[in-house]
């Protein structure tokens, strides 16, 4: 299971992107994030705008909810997601 940390500003965890995937999805664990497959290519944002809106619909959330806390130019991101905790995240994506 991968770390989930509640901050102040929302519950943060680790994502790997793998962009230009064949679908969208959690492809499994990769140390302690989350390996998660990307349609969109990793040019002019569209793979972040993936991201964002992948975890909103996963988590049931708007996407305003939704921001990369780092990570922005990496396949390395942190995910913030305000107005859940790590507890409230666990139990939607499991």
């Amino acid at each position: 299971m991968i770390p989930i940390r509640d901050t102040p500003a929302g519950a943060t965890f680790a994502v790997k992107v793998k962009p230009r995937a064949r679908k969208n999805a959690l492809i499994g664990e990769v140390g302690d994030a989350m390996k998660l497959a990307l349609t969109a290519p990793p040019t002019d944002g569209r793979a972040n705008e993936a991201c964002i809106e992948f975890f909103a619909n996963l988590l049931d959330v708007p996407r305003s909810s939704i921001t990369i806390a780092s990570g922005e130019t990496s396949r390395n991101k942190v995910i913030r997601v305000a107005g859940l905790s790590a507890d409230d995240i666990r139990q939607r994506y499991t």
